[in-house]
């Protein structure tokens, strides 16, 4: 049977709950996502480093898990709450539950928690440290807290980037590619007639553009999807150089999404001033700031920061 657990955040607020995955106390950022699916992309998107994270669906894991579904090479999030968790998947892909994924992966969890009553919180107070443990005293999570660094005063995206420049020659269908498996083995039973099984983009052509990926904690799909448009794809680590990104010689510069404040990130605000001008470059999220920042602009944490689908 499951122990106690408990959500604890920095204004006192106590959440009970049962223990999920892994056996042990972590402190992180608390935050929400209101998307009903994608928990699987979530857990193991490097922009939750750092986090512990709350969906408001209320039930997580009815499909499972499956390597089909993964954004990285590891779980991501600090920390994981929810409302209910599946015990009994129900997936032709599915590899285990979220319970098992998590204590693979040696990331705790909390079940049992009013995870509307947290977002509620999080909403109207605004994002802020927490810890999960089984110790259900508040005066040792406040200490835990006060001693430990917040969010925002170390760079995150160091722990997420890659350590070593790489060709990305992942196929651009391979997530769909379990799908697609499975979607031929019910046409040949009969099922689902008049569905194609195809690969997104198609054919990959080699002889298109080069672009150069600056890895702040990108995630699978945004390199699935240049190479579904025909590019070849280069990883450099997010301290990188303008001068060692443009040895590469790309045709384009994408700064990727990632963790943390980009107020810390002035390296990488110098490497986008040294490619501005001389090779096209873009910014997703984390990657946007830098360039804004790279022109002298300034960036302003918000409240709760907006995370899902609405």
């Amino acid at each position: 049977s499951r122990t106690a657990a408990y959500l604890i955040l920095e204004d006192g607020s106590v959440f009970k709950g049962l223990r999920l995955g892994a056996q042990k106390e972590v402190i992180g950022e608390v935050v929400f996502n209101t998307s009903m699916t994608g928990y699987q992309e979530m857990l193991t998107d490097p922009s939750y480093g750092g986090q512990i994270l709350v969906p408001t669906y209320p039930m997580i894991g009815n499909y499972g898990t499956s390597e089909a579904d993964v954004e990285s090479t590891r779980v991501q999030v600090t920390g994981f709450v929810v409302r209910e968790d599946c015990d009994a998947p129900s997936h032709p892909l599915s590899e285990g539950t979220v319970d098992d994924y998590l204590s693979q992966n040696g990331i705790p969890g909390v079940s049992g928690i009013d995870t509307r009553a947290v977002t509620r919180k999080l909403r109207s107070s605004g994002v802020m440290m927490g810890i999960i443990t089984s110790n259900g005293s508040v005066s040792h999570a406040m200490q835990v807290l006060a001693e430990a660094p917040r969010y925002g005063e170390f760079d995150v995206v160091r722990d997420v980037s890659t350590d070593e420049i790489y060709a990305w020659e992942g196929d651009a269908g391979e997530r769909s590619r379990a799908y697609r498996d499975l979607r031929a083995r019910a046409l040949q039973g009969g099922m689902g007639r008049g569905v194609k099984a195809t690969v997104a983009g198609g054919d990959i052509r080699e002889d298109l553009i080069k672009i150069v990926v600056n890895d702040y904690g990108v995630k699978l799909n945004i390199l699935r999807s240049l190479r579904a448009r025909g590019c070849e794809v280069v990883v450099v680590p997010d301290d990188a150089s303008a001068a060692e990104i443009l040895r590469q010689k790309p045709d384009g510069v994408m700064l990727s999404p990632g963790p943390g404040d980009p107020e810390l990130l002035d390296c990488s605000v110098d490497t986008a001033r040294g490619l501005i001008g001389k090779v096209p470059i873009m910014g997703i999220c984390l990657g946007h700031q830098v360039i804004a920042r790279s022109f002298g602009a300034d960036t302003l944490k918000l409240h709760f920061g907006h995370r899902g689908g609405n």
